[in-house]
């Protein structure tokens, strides 16, 4: 992927530019796609956070929804986070509203700068509370994989929830996780470490 092009219906950004643990580089290092890109500068992250909160302000306006809306820059990564009540919608089932109002936001940025962004969205704490839920499950399947000695598949998740449950797999000893299939059915594989 070149710093101009966007990322095709089948391939998000985060699964381009998304870090593991494992590799540091996401999910290139499972396509074996890599780029050679320099890291943005704090401002420029920071201006991509104030692009997409602008973006999502309007949107929160034409829906005559009230939200606080905040510009970060965290983990290298720019971050907008919207607090309020009455705003459940704008996360969905299992989080898709949220996914798309990401890809939306990020595209507002990619329009403006040219360059595509690592932009991470977040509506009432959704994501911090869906973090906590996958450690949980990455947990369970962790002991699984230890009791039995047996490979665990876990249900098909968003890029997102494959790096939460990849980074709390990685952070223990004797067992390793790897993503396989396609989008949207792609899924995270626990087994024994080699």
């Amino acid at each position: 992927m070149t710093e101009t092009s966007i990322p095709s219906a089948e391939q998000s950004v985060d699964e381009v530019t998304e870090p593991t643990a494992a590799t540091g580089e996401g999910d290139t290092a499972e396509t074996g796609a890599g780029t050679s890109k320099k890291a943005a500068s704090e401002g420029e992250l920071f201006a991509q956070s104030e692009i997409a909160a602008d973006y999502i302000e309007g949107l929160l306006d034409i829906l005559d929804y009230d939200g606080d809306i905040d510009e970060l820059v965290s983990g290298g990564r720019p971050v907008v986070e919207v607090v309020g009540g009455r705003l459940q919608n704008l996360v969905g089932q299992r989080g898709a509203t949220l996914e798309a109002l990401q890809e939306l936001a990020r595209l507002a940025v990619f329009r403006q700068t040219g360059t595509p962004s690592r932009l991470l969205l977040d509506v009432g704490g959704y994501r911090a509370t869906r973090r906590k839920e996958l450690a949980a499950v990455a947990k369970n399947a962790v002991e699984k994989v230890k009791e039995h000695g047996e490979p665990v598949r876990l249900e098909p998740m968003s890029a997102f929830e494959r790096k939460c449950v990849h980074d709390v797999v990685n952070a223990m000893s004797g067992v390793e996780s790897e993503s396989e299939g396609v989008e949207p059915n792609r899924r995270i594989i626990v087994r024994p470490a080699d």
